[in-house]
């Protein structure tokens, strides 16, 4: 692809270091994490707002590259000379550098690149563009929704000499960022898919959002989009003065004047589309995947495809999962489901996940047959099985004739091949698979759910879904509130507030959070043998726990004499961490001004103790009102910590700011913040952030009954409707953590997208719900809390707060994990 000393012409950089073999460099590299193919690449060093890669040089250069791109004046020369053999060239900006390097690579190549655009349907319209076409063009796209600033160029560089046709999604979120974007992309062909309110916040309207997507279209011959859209036809037509070599092409259903008019007649679950005597059914009824379905069949029309090879693909549109899902399975085994596809880029992101959460548990892929051209078939199952190697995965099947054809390139530990799905669910009991982290991944056609289905932990159908990206975003939305050298300590406590301590862990490992925090030892010791290595902080260490405390070398919190002299009795003169809590006005546990003398004595004593932080809670950081006394408490840490500080030779951390706080006392930073339940996407003040919610419970509603006004429901007989209609029981009650305070219309759920009151006394294992006035069925789902019925609600309806919910929810319940 490329050679240093060509990137060094290209991106007019400075050799600060040249010793590495001149090796043509094939693989690009960003994340210190994700470093599989070491020997023809290079790693391009970046400093973002809240994290800089300049850092990790070192682990880089550990597993094995040699080139390296790094920015000027965010390195140290002198460390330089710890890395012989390896070369150093030196640019103004790393990402920069990425963009023109994948610029220069689009340039080599004179292929039709389809530039996608929009506010919503991107993805799914590249995706289903790609699934109908797979079969007759060799063709390269973004992985899953990698359409950033990084997303984009890390896909435009997959581009080869084999591909026929590609399509990449650009995304932008604020003002000249597209015009980067195309000139990476160079499309020569555009794809408008539809103006809407995602993503809007960094634009003053519609108008000039519309224009700065638009931007992404400027050297294309044409320009696909639906005219339905008042604002987006009359702004492309105008533009036709400026740009009079781009032909506009346009579907409707509303004006016989679009270039393509389509007809749709819309079933309950699936809708027609008519065109000149063609019907194509797609299996979906809702108005989202209409447009799409709509966008790619004008897309077909107009590169003169011929339709009748596309009626049946367009029957067989994915329902894509734009998610990975990590389950629960059976024998204590882990399952991320990925089974709606089945390509080199997605297996890549696929086994990056599988990475972020392996643990110790063999690694086990479950693969189809890949339905992509491109590559000749040896030369494509060579390069999976590079991938499965690199990522160290233990146990293969394979399934498909594909497979079985090619099984001799693979040699992994274990390897079975099948001829189809039937086939290994027949022969291979899924009692073989235990304490296993199982990656499924296949094509559509393959029906890999079959296998999902066995392998899943059989649990009831109430689940509490996590969203880990919401919770990274949370993460970030707070770590852009900190100044550049604070440190955070994650609350990872009660199960990490009922989300599942050992996953969400994992994620903040990977998003390099500085300390976790738990609250007892038996915690602690279940993320360590989880393979978590971060600090992790014990807030109420006991002294039977102090033996498991230092054999996982945790740190546990010391708040009075009687547990600091009982922690030096178990060390014995063994060095542990510890953290000093202070009482500063809460009046709940930590060392008082007047003991401060004697604690200071006592640890210098016994050095062994080494104090890792110092740290107080305030007791009403979220509460305006009391302003006053947090500053006073602000300021009485600041006084004792500092004498705590000042009396020994090393480092200590100082932290006194929680969720509350971190957003409302800026100047009360000191070393590190510990965030809790704003990382979960409960804001606990009144100041706005853009939080998300990482947590939705769900239900199914189990049995429809019609119900009199004169009869009674439930125990007790305390519900009744106020005339006559129907109920609906859903299979949750408070053996889940289901509040019984929420029973006879305290509380409600959200059926079908309304709010369905709760009717008498909430039971063990079931619910019964007020549905007379709403469209539903048995095995329909019902928010118990989530996006549309808020956590935030519900605790006010009983009176409660967010943090009792959360913690509330039991552990019977099935916790699915989301991660896109």
């Amino acid at each position: 692809m490329f050679t240093l000393q060509e990137l060094k012409l290209a991106l007019d950089g400075v050799f600060v270091k040249q010793d590495a073999a001149p090796l043509p460099i094939q693989h690009f590299v960003i994340d210190s994490r994700k470093l599989l193919f070491t020997e023809e690449a290079v790693f391009i060093a970046i400093k973002g707002v809240r994290n800089d890669s300049h850092n990790y040089i070192k682990d880089v250069y550990n597993a094995g590259i040699r080139n390296f791109l790094i920015e000027k004046g965010n390195y140290d020369k002198q460390l330089l000379g710890e890395f012989p053999q390896a070369s150093f060239l030196e640019v103004e900006n790393g990402i920069l550098a990425l963009q023109k390097i994948a610029a220069l690579h689009r340039a080599q190549f004179s292929i039709p690149i389809v530039g996608i655009t929009g506010s919503n349907g991107k993805t799914i319209v590249k995706e289903w563009l790609a699934h109908l076409l797979k079969e007759d063009l060799s063709l390269v796209k973004n992985p899953k929704s990698y359409n950033s600033q990084i997303g984009v160029p890390l896909s435009v560089l997959q581009l080869n000499s084999s591909h026929q046709i590609g399509f990449f999604e650009a995304g932008i979120s604020e003002p000249n960022e597209m015009q980067k974007l195309e000139k990476i992309i160079a499309p020569t062909m555009g794809l408008f898919t539809i103006l809407g309110d995602a993503h809007g916040e960094g634009f003053l309207s519609s108008s000039q959002k519309l224009e700065e997507k638009a931007q992404l279209f400027t050297n294309c011959s044409s320009l696909l989009y639906c005219s339905e859209q008042r604002l987006v036809d009359d702004y492309f037509v105008s533009q036709k003065t400026f740009f009079p070599q781009r032909k506009l092409i346009t579907w409707s259903r509303l004006s016989h004047q679009a270039t393509f008019y389509f007809e749709t007649t819309i079933g309950s679950n699936h809708t027609q589309l008519f065109y000149k005597g063609n019907c194509i059914t797609i299996p979906f009824a809702d108005e989202a995947s209409i447009w799409n379905a709509c966008t790619c069949l004008a897309f077909l029309l107009a590169q003169g495809y011929e339709l009748n090879r596309y009626i049946d693909k367009f029957l067989d549109l994915p329902v894509l999962e734009m998610r990975l899902q990590l389950k629960e399975a059976q024998q204590n085994c882990l399952l991320i489901n990925d089974s709606y596809s089945a390509d080199l880029g997605s297996l890549k992101i696929a086994l990056e996940y599988m990475q972020q959460h392996a643990s110790g548990q063999k690694r086990t892929v479950i693969l189809s047959d890949f339905l992509e051209s491109g590559k000749s078939e040896n030369e494509l199952y060579q390069e999976i099985s590079k991938q499965l190697k690199a990522n160290q995965i233990d146990k293969l099947i394979g399934i498909g004739n594909a497979m079985l054809h090619n099984e001799h390139l693979f040699d992994l530990p274990e390897n079975y091949f099948y001829k189809d799905t039937l086939s290994f669910i027949t022969n291979f009991p899924a009692e073989n698979f235990k304490n296993e982290l199982i990656l499924l991944k296949g094509a559509r056609s393959f029906a890999f759910e079959k296998i999902s289905k066995i392998l899943e932990k059989k649990v009831h159908q109430t689940v509490f879904e996590i969203n880990l990206n919401a919770l990274v975003q949370n993460l970030n939305a707070y770590r852009n509130l900190l100044q550049p050298k604070v440190k955070v300590m994650a609350m990872v406590k009660a199960f990490s507030y009922g989300a599942g301590s050992y996953e969400i862990a994992k994620i903040l490992n990977f998003n390099r959070v500085n300390y976790l925090t738990v609250a007892y030892a038996d915690e602690g010791v279940v993320l360590r043998d989880a393979g978590i290595k971060l600090p992790i902080m014990v807030m109420n260490p006991e002294p039977s726990s102090f033996d498991v405390i230092l054999q996982n070398n945790l740190e546990p919190e010391v708040y009075n004499f009687e547990i600091l002299n009982a922690l030096l009795l178990a060390a014995d003169g063994e060095e542990v961490g510890v953290h000093i809590e202070l009482d500063s006005g809460m009046k709940r546990l930590g060392f008082d001004a007047n003991q401060l003398h004697e604690l200071l004595n006592l640890l210098k004593e016994n050095p062994q103790l080494k104090v890792r932080s110092v740290f107080t809670h305030l007791a009403a950081s979220e509460d305006e009102m009391q302003d006053d006394f947090s500053m006073h408490q602000i300021d009485l840490f600041a006084k004792l910590s500092e004498k705590i500080c000042s009396a020994f030779p090393y480092t200590i951390l100082r932290h006194c700011l929680n969720s509350g706080g971190i957003s409302r006392f800026p100047n009360a930073q000191f070393d590190m913040v510990r965030l809790g339940i704003g990382l979960y996407g409960v804001n606990p003040t009144s100041s706005p952030m853009n939080l998300a919610n990482i947590g939705t419970l769900k239900t199914v509603i189990s049995q429809i009954r019609n119900i009199t006004s004169d009869e009674s429901i439930g125990y007790g007989r305390r519900g009744k409707l106020p005339k006559d209609g129907k109920i609906a029981i859903v299979a949750i009650g408070y053996a889940d953590g289901l509040d019984r305070k929420l029973s006879n219309g305290n509380g409600d759920m959200v059926v079908n997208g309304k709010a369905a009151k709760i009717v008498g006394n909430i039971c063990m294992d079931m619910t019964m719900l007020d549905v007379s006035e709403i469209d539903c069925k048995v095995g329909d789902e019902v928010e118990v809390f989530g996006p549309q019925n808020s956590i935030l609600k519900l605790s006010e309806q009983i009176g409660t707060i967010p943090y009792e919910i959360l913690t509330g929810v039991s552990q019977r319940v099935k916790r699915v994990y989301y991660y896109e």
